[in-house]
């Protein structure tokens, strides 16, 4: 099974909601051919192996979450292989926990709201990726509305030698006053909705990161990427959800050469470079291995 990451095309921050002390968000996720790779085989046990990664693991959560509801399939043994840069904004720990969801349940009938209420208590990501493609996520992110893929784009990503925590994005944010009105979410809301209907190119106003100053505050050797990724040709460059990911985007026929182009000049000064193309849900069926 493979777990795609995500890019934001396009976030937006609101101020924090009482009932959870989450932020409210109008932002439009985006599936990659970047993805992290799942093996799933019956064990004595359910465990999540993750090698170099430390701590808690959502897709292990994912899976006690399951049995908690009384899913009785078979113990699970799941190995991940990182792709996804960690702590990188570009939520590899909730397309994991999506894939295990998947994984186990092989997208069984009658269990799609029991699925998406596990993926919402793991985190505000996990829902917008249990079925890969475009969607725009408004809430915390956890609420999702699938629409048709873009024209043809592609991106580089470009990651950094170092992490940001999510939390502390969203405190500097609020330190900076990056919150946006409520009023002001809902037209952004109305604006990428009808930009998202017509499946053509989000307008350039529409492609912005309210997330990326408070990233290039903390840690503002991120600016270097940015300015190497424009000047690799990208018709728009961003920071990924909280960062430190930096991402170009090239629209129309022939994109995917000309990233895959960029990454390659790119990768002598920012060695992790790689070029990366959108995917949708076929992407991340399961395959049945020998």
């Amino acid at each position: 099974m493979l777990a795609p990451a995500k890019v934001n095309l396009g976030l937006f921050l609101g101020g924090v909601r009482e009932s959870d002390g989450r932020h409210e968000l109008v932002t439009v996720f985006q599936s990659l051919s970047l993805a992290d790779q799942l093996v799933g085989s019956e064990a004595e046990i359910d465990e999540v192996l993750c090698p170099g990664v430390a701590g808690d693991n959502l897709a292990a959560r994912a899976i006690a979450a399951l049995r908690a509801r009384g899913w009785d399939g078979p113990p699970l043994r799941i190995e991940i292989e990182k792709r996804i840069p960690v702590a990188g904004g570009m939520a590899g720990g909730s397309a994991d926990a999506a894939a295990a969801l998947r994984l186990a349940l092989g997208f069984l009938p009658g269990r799609a709201e029991e699925v998406e209420a596990i993926a919402t208590g793991l985190g505000a990501d996990v829902p917008a990726q249990l079925l890969p493609g475009v969607s725009l996520g408004t809430g915390a992110g956890e609420l999702v509305e699938q629409f048709p893929a873009l024209p043809e784009h592609a991106y580089v990503v470009v990651p950094m030698p170092f992490g940001l925590a999510t939390a502390d994005v969203f405190a500097e944010a609020d330190r900076l006053g990056s919150a946006r009105s409520a009023s002001a979410l809902a037209k952004l809301r109305e604006f990428l909705q009808a930009a998202l209907g017509a499946a053509g190119r989000l307008p350039a106003e529409l492609i912005v990161n309210d997330l990326e100053p408070a990233a290039l505050s903390l840690r503002p050797e991120i600016g270097g990427a940015l300015e190497a990724v424009w000047g690799a040709g990208a018709e728009h460059v961003f920071v990924s959800g909280s960062g430190p990911t930096v991402c170009g985007l090239w629209w129309g026929i022939g994109a995917a050469a000309r990233a895959a182009a960029a990454a390659d000049s790119l990768r002598a000064e920012w060695p992790g470079a790689l070029a990366a193309t959108p995917v949708n849900a076929e992407f991340a069926l399961p395959v049945m291995l020998d």
